[in-house]
């Protein structure tokens, strides 16, 4: 079961779309995994979970996000969630401001977030266009693509991904369903150049390189 965590999540309110890519996960029994856009943590944790289970320790996760430094240009651009708020709950508020003194979008929030597994994880801080190059890509099984969400940037990540990974590994595509993004767009184009292209819901599009 996909868990929250107690930090925000674009699954929070789709459980059932963040248990589809951990079933996908263990089904494929990953070892290498990608995600570009970490965002607070919480889908890498889930992740690592799941590779935990199949792999014991023997796995890797790689995470890219630009973290705190992002900006409104950018967010605006490539339609991402605004980094500089913080949580609706005044609880949780508190406790990241006066207790852990921590800015939960900030990378080293993210890495005390998924300390048990640091020796497994390594995040990359910036944006794809950059960070991609310094993935061993070739030795990822499983990429899940939820960074910038304009056309553009939706197909340099594909792209890189599909002409860097093995034969048959996979690419999961999260919204996939909104239509003012590039996402769509961008999938759509390369399902000739893919062994597989399948529609897993309504928001996430899996492809088989």
């Amino acid at each position: 079961m996909f868990k929250i965590y107690g930090r925000k999540s674009s699954f929070k309110k789709d459980i059932d779309s963040g248990n589809i890519l951990l079933n996908e996960i263990f089904k494929k029994k990953v070892k290498n995994f990608l995600e570009v856009g970490v965002y607070q943590g919480v889908t890498a944790k889930n992740v690592c979970d799941v590779l935990r289970k199949i792999n014991n320790n023997n796995f890797m996760y790689y995470g890219i996000d630009p973290f705190e430094d992002t900006d409104e240009k950018f967010d605006k651009k490539e339609f991402t969630l605004k980094k500089n708020k913080f949580f609706s709950n005044p609880i949780k508020n508190f406790w990241f401001k006066y207790i852990l003194k921590e800015n939960p979008h900030s990378e080293i929030s993210v890495k005390n977030f998924l300390n048990e597994y640091k020796n497994n994880v390594k995040l990359l801080k910036g944006y794809s266009n950059s960070e991609l190059n310094k993935v061993p890509i070739h030795e990822i099984d499983f990429a899940f693509i939820d960074g910038g969400h304009s056309y553009e940037t939706c197909k340099h990540d594909i792209n890189f991904c599909i002409y860097g990974m093995k034969q048959n590994s996979i690419i999961v595509c999260d919204d996939y369903d909104q239509l003012h993004y590039g996402v769509n767009k961008a999938i759509n184009e390369i399902a000739s150049k893919v062994n597989s292209l399948k529609i897993l819901n309504k928001r996430l599009a899996m492809i088989t390189v």
